[in-house]
């Protein structure tokens, strides 16, 4: 699948990652620490492993964005995940969306997510996420109600806090 371009530059692409990509993404993702936990490049490949959807956006071959999606019913150790367990019977926990500075208010976050969304089925249940509010995380709070996902709860960690989001488009029939 892709997504438009702004006009002169060249297309992106949303493709599944791949080996390639890695050394790219763990920079990437590691830049954006705190907005999301920091890896390793064997713990980035235990979660794309886990991983239902693993998606990158690229142009001319250069990777600006991923995307992880892991199922309900795996054995992530995460807080967050657990929370979830623990409310819903099923779902699609994207766990981590990263954009690279230059990527950003370009519509490629939103073309993952739909990417993801479009791949899910009812049975899948809804996509859900979480978002810091300590540390905040306005930007990504703004995104996120923007492409129509709302507030499922909070949790707040002693050391972090977070709010939970539901987006129910996967829930619909197409």
């Amino acid at each position: 699948m892709s997504s438009p371009a702004p006009a002169g530059s060249a297309q992106v692409i949303i493709r599944p990652i791949q080996t390639s990509d890695l050394d790219a993404l763990l920079v990437m993702n590691n830049a954006a620490v705190p907005a999301v936990g920091e890896l390793t490049l064997a713990k980035l490949r235990d979660l794309i492993a886990m991983a239902s959807h693993s998606l990158t956006a690229e142009r001319d071959g250069k990777p600006l964005g991923f995307l992880l999606c892991l199922p309900e019913g795996t054995s992530y150790a995460s807080r967050n995940y657990r929370w979830l367990s623990g409310q819903l019977d099923r779902f699609a926990y994207v766990d981590r969306i990263c954009l690279a500075p230059g990527a950003r208010n370009q519509g490629i976050g939103e073309s993952l997510y739909q990417s993801v969304i479009a791949a899910l089925t009812p049975e899948d249940g809804p996509v859900v996420c979480e978002v810091n509010t300590r540390p905040d995380n306005p930007g990504s709070r703004r995104f996120h109600a923007r492409i129509g996902f709302r507030e499922i709860g909070t949790a707040d960690y002693g050391d972090m806090a977070v709010v939970f989001l539901q987006h129910d488009a996967a829930m619909k029939e197409i």
